[in-house]
């Protein structure tokens, strides 16, 4: 069985149809029982004034299903994006585990991986500040094996008991039903102060990872320690991470915002695309493969860390992150419903050679996954939906229920049987999923580990593991974010909670939120990871960036094609954007078309600009959507490459002067064609971080 063949219902149908003689030629339209309808645009009435007929089956047929299409959303992780593709490893790891797809570098396993926010309904914005779930399901030949992670390594909170109060915390609240997407208001901020556990995983959230730029620019984390066992029985404990081949990017919080107005759909929208276009994002897949022997050091040289505890990370200096495979998203869904939406993701989809540990987090998610996909997909029968149905045979005794889309043939629905030759056996031992024998023992309690105490000594490595533009932004988000809180007192109590991260950063946020600054206290120096800033995971290649080139009538095309060829060359995307739609004319004739209008489009949507000369450039500079264009893209440290009269434009933005290469503006002397040195300064710039050191004084947007 292959999915595209579960996609493509009705193949059989009309092979039946044409042995009948009728010509249904695949795409007739017909009701839900096959019967062809000539007419879906009238109801059946006496007369052509009369009352409507009950006996009009397709009128009845058609509302009904209309009616009933909606399933329920889920209640987090509403608001999603996906895609197909397929995974492969470097080379045996049968070394860790038995898993079949991790121990055969000649297979090329299907994944369909679902990407969400956390907070909003199916109908909120792509670009808010939230965790970006990353869900990947592994189509094995033994069983599907379902990666159900986010886009930071770590949780809010410790216990899955907390789960519903972190969620109703965070999401709109109930009195007014607001705001949607968003966690800047009371009642998460009041959580947050009241409970520490959070810190690490908030100051994740004040930071650029929760703005990225696009799902291929994204990381990725199975969060918690999972653990993989080899054939021999022998145990090691694991965390994935996936990192996309094209590094981590960000946006900031202001073209954040404007994004959501603009293009509430961007980040899907930039996914669809780039696939379409065969832009196909990549990630690798990396191991912490942590042994017994890791397990005793990590006690030492982390005392803050428990494997078990879902808000501390593992250090990469302390355990290395391996490079084991590869992962390709190479085709879009057919339909969004039937696969981006019905799609199932159960943490407890395991295959052999992959288990669990005793992480309470974890150990609640075995639980609320499967229970939460019976209401949505309406009974138990949800992996008989194409998207979810492994490729691996299926065969046991469940039968029945809602939605039961399979016909057994067997006469016997138990075991053990004799009337069906005690079918299905029992597997062999060998392939058999097998639990770890982990040995527990100790008394029946609800209380929290003493190794679980430590709230703040991550969040603190964090923070300064940070860039200093970086930790402006979290300082900035922090005051946005209290801003919106209607209580003093949780600003405070907040605040209060920063001060045992880092006095400075607490001492900045009160400043901006209007509560007195906390007495300094004395914190541990902070271990300092780099990894963690965005600036160590810049990736290779500028491919599905979004260059925007200003132009009008009379523009310099032998400084555009050298460089245009370049972009395309790497897979960016060029768009050509003019003070109206329809051609723009070419110095010594001829014309190029533009891609859209500038008045229907703005600087947020793109990467870098682009300001070539010619003739028209002094009527793009009298343009208040060029200059504004222009200025904001300055505003968010975009890379700008301006040649001859394409310096007005910065003029009239009140752009600096000067030698600017280290702020990314990216100066051609004249017109004509550039030579390559300067077209590899431009792509340099683009592969780069943001410019976030520009002065911004004088700017005027």
């Amino acid at each position: 069985m292959t999915h595209d063949s579960a996609q493509r219902p009705g193949t059989d149908k009309d092979r039946q149809l044409a042995a009948h003689g009728v010509d249904n030629g695949g795409s007739a339209l017909t009701t839900d029982q096959g019967v062809l309808v000539d007419d879906t645009d009238n109801s059946l009435t006496v007369g052509e004034r009369g009352p409507s007929l009950l006996e009009d089956f397709h009128l009845r047929e058609k509302l009904t299903r209309f009616d009933h299409e909606r399933i329920p959303e889920r209640v987090v992780h509403a608001r999603g994006s996906g895609a197909h593709g397929y995974f492969q490893v470097y080379e045996s790891l049968a070394r860790y585990t038995s898993a079949d797809f991790l121990c055969d570098p000649a297979a090329r396993t299907p994944v369909f991986v679902r990407f969400s926010t956390v907070q909003g309904s199916r109908g909120s914005a792509d670009t808010v500040r939230d965790v970006r779930g990353f869900a990947t399901k592994f189509y094995t030949r033994a069983g599907n094996f379902d990666l159900v992670g986010n886009n930071m390594p770590v949780f809010f909170i410790q216990d899955g008991i907390k789960f519903p109060d972190v969620v109703h915390a965070v999401k709109p609240e109930p009195h007014h039903e607001m705001p949607t997407g968003a966690s800047a208001h009371d009642s998460f901020w009041d959580f947050v102060s009241l409970q520490p556990e959070t810190m690490h995983h908030v100051m994740w959230l004040m930071s650029d990872r929760a703005l990225p730029r696009s799902y291929a620019t994204m990381q990725g984390f199975g969060v918690h320690t999972f653990r993989l066992v080899n054939a021999a029985g022998e145990s090691t404990l694991v965390k994935f991470h996936w990192t996309p081949r094209r590094g981590v990017r960000s946006l900031v919080w202001d073209e954040a915002q404007k994004i959501a107005g603009k293009d509430p759909d961007f980040n899907r929208r930039d996914l669809w695309e780039s696939i379409e276009a065969g832009i196909f994002p990549e990630y690798e897949l990396g191991l912490q493969l942590i042994t017994e022997a890791d397990v005793a050091r990590l006690a030492t040289e982390a005392p803050e860390l428990d494997l078990l505890d879902a808000t501390k990370i593992v250090p990469e200096e302390l355990v290395p992150v391996t490079a084991v495979g590869r992962m390709v998203l190479d085709r879009n869904p057919t339909n969004f419903f039937a696969e981006t939406e019905q799609v199932a993701f159960c943490v407890q989809n395991v295959v052999p050679g992959i288990g669990f540990t005793d992480d309470p987090m974890l150990q609640a998610r075995l639980f609320s996954y499967l229970d939460t996909q019976l209401t949505r997909l309406g009974g138990p029968n949800f992996a008989q939906i194409p998207i979810n149905r492994p490729l691996a045979e299926v065969n046991n005794h469940q039968q029945d229920g809602f939605h039961n889309v399979s016909v057994p043939a067997a006469q016997a629905n138990y075991h053990p049987n004799s009337i069906s030759g005690g079918c299905p056996v029992l597997a062999d031992g060998a392939n058999a999923y097998r639990h770890f024998p982990e040995p527990v023992e100790g008394p029946k309690l609800r209380k929290r580990p003493e190794s679980f105490g430590d709230h703040h000594t991550q969040a603190r490595m964090f923070l300064h593991s940070m860039s200093p533009w970086e930790r402006e932004h979290i300082v900035a988000a922090y005051r946005f974010e209290l801003g919106k809180v209607v209580r003093p007192e949780i600003r405070s109590r907040t605040v209060e909670q920063l001060n045992k991260i880092d006095h400075q950063l607490a001492a900045q946020v009160a400043a901006g939120i209007g509560v007195p600054a906390p007495a300094a206290t004395k914190t541990d120096k902070p271990r300092i990871s780099p990894r963690l800033s965005q600036t160590a995971l810049t990736g290779s290649g500028i491919a599905g960036m979004r260059i925007a080139v200003l132009a009008a009538d009379g523009v310099d095309a032998a400084f555009l094609a050298p460089l245009t060829e370049a972009l395309h060359g790497q897979q960016a995307v060029v768009e050509l954007l003019a003070p109206v739609d329809g051609p723009v004319a070419v110095a010594g004739g001829g014309e190029l078309p533009a891609t859209r209008a500038l008045f229907t489009t703005a600087s947020v949507l793109y990467d870098a600009v682009v300001l070539p000369g010619g003739k028209g450039v002094p009527d793009l500079a009298a343009d208040g959507h060029a200059v504004h264009f222009v200025a904001e893209a300055y505003k968010h440290g975009k890379p700008i490459a301006v040649a001859g009269a394409g310096e007005l434009l910065l003029a009239a933005a009140h752009l600096p002067n000067g030698g600017d290469v280290a702020l990314g503006v990216l100066r051609h002397d004249g017109d004509g064609a550039p030579g390559p040195g300067w077209i590899e300064s431009v792509l340099t710039a683009l592969a780069g971080p943001r410019f976030h050191g520009r002065p911004l004084d004088q700017v005027v947007a």
